[in-house]
């Protein structure tokens, strides 16, 4: 899908600030990235995914990508065999949201120099913080590596990432078309109705989620 078509998407979610809960709901509860949680609370951040990978518990491949970061970007890194090290702290943090004005920063493993990372407030998610890093050390990418880095590109490339203090959650490319915007305007209007029912109307959430009265209430 083209670019045009996520920054639509994209639009449509900031706008609206449609939740990670909601966009999991249009996915068929499903597409959430496991153990991220929000490092700092009350953030909300939407854009199109840029993967970037740490190897063999060195973070220098991570560098070198993050050079290709551009702003509105929210920064996948991926870690492939890197244990529980950190993979950098505050210095690339610093570089990536300040300077390549990426929207968020996401990290499926753990960061280092927290406190400094919480005191700047940073839009970051990640599994938490250890003073462990990783070596800044040239690693070769053998084919068993590169075609890892292939299957995460696969997965990820062209897609959409929703981060708020619920966590991740990623549109993949293929439901990035009309369909899926209809179903994000069905899910807001969803919810509106489902709280005028039991705000309003103090009906109980069984009538209202489970047996949907309101499809059949003239009242509205």
């Amino acid at each position: 899908m083209s670019n045009y078509a996520n920054q639509a998407i994209i639009d449509i979610i900031k706008r609206n600030r449609i939740s990670t809960t909601e966009i999991a709901d249009c996915l068929g509860k499903t597409g959430d990235i496991s153990g991220v949680c929000a490092l700092n609370r009350g953030h909300f951040a939407v854009g199109n995914v840029n993967s970037v990978f740490a190897i063999n518990d060195s973070n220098w491949e991570t560098h070198k990508m993050l050079r290709n970061v551009t702003a509105g970007d929210i920064v996948l890194v991926i870690p492939i065999n890197c244990s529980s090290r950190a993979i950098f702290g505050s210095l690339v943090s610093r570089f990536v949201l300040l300077y390549r004005q990426a929207a968020a920063l996401v990290v499926k493993g753990y960061l280092r120099d927290i406190p400094h990372l919480i005191k700047e407030d940073y839009p970051i998610w990640c599994y938490g913080g250890t003073p462990i890093g990783c070596y800044n050390r040239e690693i070769e990418i053998t084919e068993e590596i590169q075609s890892q880095i292939d299957i995460y590109h696969a997965i990820y490339r062209g897609s959409i990432a929703v981060c708020d203090d619920s966590g991740v959650v990623v549109i993949p490319k293929l439901y990035i078309n009309d369909k899926f915007v209809e179903k994000l305007h069905f899910i807001e209007e969803q919810e509106d109705i489902w709280f005028d029912c039991i705000d309003r109307k103090k009906w109980d959430t069984f009538d209202t989620v489970c047996l949907k009265k309101y499809l059949g209430d003239d009242s509205q």
